[in-house]
């Protein structure tokens, strides 16, 4: 009896290899909250300063205090998510405060959509939706180059067909 190798040696899983989310992501996102904090400011400050005098103007500066916030935790955010493709199941990582890894095995997805709404298209994004049999467990991947959604798609569908029929 050998006692000098641990019995998971030979059987330990290699590293996964992680893809991260492309940077249109992030500019996409970063534009919609500069639009919106930016409309709000003017509001912010617009009417109170015409309406209770120009002191009131001074609402104006929290909008514009959240935009500069929000613009940091948009990066943290986006660098945050990432996916990776396994032999048995596809793993996606997302959290800044709190991680969260979802593993969807193969042989469990029912269903993989790509869906792009009419902001995502305008930046070249698609997102990744994967169902499984239970509704909890469904993922998603958001703001991939759709050329790469679609590989994604058509992957996953193929690994899926493969694992559900040896079940």
């Amino acid at each position: 009896m050998d006692m000098g190798s641990p019995p998971s040696a030979g059987t330990a899983q290699a590293e996964p290899v992680w893809t991260g989310l492309p940077p249109g992501l992030l500019r996409m996102r970063r534009l919609l909250l500069a639009v919106w904090m930016i409309l709000l400011a003017l509001a912010a400050g617009l009417l109170p300063g015409l309406l209770a005098g120009p002191a009131w103007a001074a609402f104006a500066l929290l909008p514009l205090a959240l935009l500069v916030w929000g613009w940091v935790m948009l990066e943290r955010n986006w660098r945050s998510w990432r996916y990776a493709e396994r032999a048995d199941d596809l793993l996606i990582s997302r959290g800044v405060l709190w991680r969260e890894t979802t593993v969807v095995p193969y042989g469990r997805m029912q269903l993989v959509e790509v869906t792009s709404g009419p902001v995502e298209r305008h930046f070249g994004l698609a997102s990744v939706q994967l169902h499984t049999a239970a509704a909890a467990s469904d993922a998603r991947i958001p703001g991939l180059d759709p050329a790469e959604a679609e590989r994604l798609r058509d992957r996953l569908t193929e690994l899926g067909e493969a694992r559900s029929a040896g079940l």
